[in-house]
This record gives C-alpha cells, structure tokens and sequence, in this order.
C-alpha cells in the first residue's frame, strides 16, 4: 500500500516533485504484488500514455485484474475501454492477464 501512495505523491506532486514516470515505477511495485488500486492506477497510465508508451492491451490486462480482485473503479472502467480498443487489443490484454503472476515484495 505505501508504494502506491508514493505513486499517488509523484502523479500529483505532493511533496515531492512530480514525475509520471516515478510514479509508474511506485505503481508497478504495488501491483506486481496485487494491490488492486495500483493495478487500476497502472491501467489508467498505459491507456493514456502517462509515464509509459500508450499501450491498450497493458491497460486492459491491468483493469482485468484490478476488476477480479474487486476494485469498484476498474469494474466500471472495463466495459467502458473495452468499447475503445480492438478486439485484437482485448484478446491480447486477457492473455497478458491470464499469463500474469504475483511477485514478492
């Protein structure tokens, strides 16, 4: 959890400077350990290319797995993106989802 609100910090610039790509960085530590908030705050930076190249079957993998573990934000997001990319892209996202493991911190 405190990884990601170190990411919430960097997006935003609270007390320290602001840097998306930081923020991935923090983000990515927490959801690589399930945290289901960093998971969809990850999905939102790779559907809109902050701090990270935009990548839409990324962002679906990560709203995938955030909506599995329940995350509200996520649940609602999914059918809404899943309207914005190609089915390709939606195919390729519930792969990487499938394929997708927890690490240890």
């Amino acid at each position: 959890q405190a990884q990601y609100f170190l990411g919430f910090m960097y997006v935003y610039g609270r007390g320290v400077p602001k840097d998306e790509a930081e923020a991935v960085k923090w983000y990515r530590k927490a959801a690589d350990q399930g945290y289901a908030p960093a998971q969809f705050n990850l999905g939102v930076s790779y559907a809109n290319g902050q701090g990270v190249p935009k990548d839409e079957a990324e962002a679906y993998k990560w709203y995938l797995l955030a909506g599995a573990k329940g995350d509200e934000m996520a649940k609602k997001a999914i059918p809404l993106f899943e309207r914005e990319i190609t089915p390709a892209q939606r195919t390729e996202g519930q792969r990487l989802a499938r394929a997708w493991k927890p690490r240890k911190p």
